[in-house]
């Protein structure tokens, strides 16, 4: 591998970091999180921002900042309401992480976010590129953000012919960025960066016609800019068959249970389901076993009304949805409810049991 100091070696700088900076002052997008410099604004959006695109994401920042517009809101807010904030937005590892990073915030540093690595890169869930993400857009710290969106763009600019899936590949990119970002603007440096991989030099089909610092672009001069990144594929995805059921008591009340703190969408909402495989009987034979298993109850399950798919980065789920009655009691605890439909809203689903509630009203109103 090589070292960053031969990679920059013959690379105008200077030149570089005034051309990717003066281009992101003229045409960078109008972004709620970009009103103000707040940290604490900073932080939620890249949070946000991790996995998912700008324009999925500025509906929910703008409704989480306004239902937790500071550190202290979002410190002492009940979970199940941040939860339902980030309804849909999945990966729900990363809004629990934050609240808990928050909370730390609020008691060890009397609410304000720390300003040096060292103590930002300590609080849960916050890994290097959210740490120079913050740092540099809302402290002026020239510290590297790199996501895959600038390694891609260093990748093409600097051709660098690393395989970004791996680790150290990261460390490698960090470093050159560290030899590379202004001093003196390290925040529209590096949302330069991140603009261009957004808007110009995107994963397929490049505009380096359009590209502000073409010039200072090796792979775009060696012809390569389409080869570049190199990325590893991934392992293939596990895929799992389910089945659920939308259970109904005679009071009209659905049946819903809340899965474990810890795992896959942990304190998530969902209706009764369970993986089912060939071996161990039909399908509606082994969720009757899990009903009664976990609930202790029974039920008459009707034909499936629904097939949904929801795909995770490593796991595929198929789930069958079954429509159902109760035809026992259910007690019901903390993690098992019977709620009218109307309640449905106060509780956060994952969007795999938000589809089957969609799909479920359709039926029922064509019924």
């Amino acid at each position: 591998m090589k070292q960053s100091k031969d990679i920059v070696n013959h690379f105008n700088i200077n030149q570089f970091q005034h051309d990717l900076i003066s281009w992101f002052e003229k045409e960078q997008r109008t972004l709620p999180w970009r009103a103000d410099q707040d940290p604490y604004k900073v932080w939620v959006s890249e949070v946000m921002l991790q996995q998912t695109r700008v324009d999925t994401v500025i509906p929910y920042f703008n409704n989480f900042i306004q239902q937790f517009p500071s550190i202290e809101s979002l410190a002492n807010a009940d979970e199940e309401k941040v939860l339902k904030a980030w309804e849909g937005l999945g990966y729900y590892s990363r809004v629990r992480n934050l609240q808990a990073a928050v909370k730390e915030v609020h008691e060890n540093y009397g609410g304000k976010v720390p300003n040096t690595r060292e103590e930002i890169s300590q609080l849960k869930g916050v890994g290097p590129y959210t740490t120079g993400a913050v740092l540099s857009i809302a402290y002026g710290v020239p510290e590297p953000a790199v996501d895959g969106n600038v390694m891609r763009v260093l990748s093409r600019i600097l051709s660098i012919w690393e395989d970004i899936a791996k680790p150290k590949t990261r460390r490698l990119f960090e470093e050159v960025v560290r030899s590379i970002i202004s001093k003196e603007n390290p925040s529209f440096f590096n949302q330069g960066l991140m603009e261009l991989g957004a808007i110009v030099c995107t994963p397929t089909s490049p505009s380096c016609l359009l590209c502000p610092v073409r010039e200072h672009c090796r792979g775009f001069h060696e012809g390569v800019q389409d080869q570049l990144p190199v990325k590893s594929k991934k392992k293939s995805s596990k895929t799992v068959q389910l089945t659920a059921s939308v259970l109904t008591n005679e009071d009209g009340k659905v049946l819903i249970h809340k899965r474990p703190g810890t795992g896959l969408l942990a304190n998530l909402w969902e209706f009764p389901n369970v993986e089912v495989t060939e071996e161990a009987g039909s399908e509606q034979e082994q969720f009757l076993a899990y009903l009664q298993t976990h609930y202790r109850a029974k039920a008459d399950l009707q034909k499936p009304f629904a097939t949904i798919q929801h795909v995770f980065s490593h796991l595929v789920w198929n789930i069958q949805v079954y429509r159902g009655t109760l035809e026992s009691e259910v007690e019901q605890t903390s993690t098992i409810k019977l709620v009218d439909f109307t309640e449905l809203e106060n509780y956060a689903f994952p969007v795999s049991h938000q589809n089957i509630l969609k799909v479920y009203k359709e039926v029922e109103s064509k019924a």
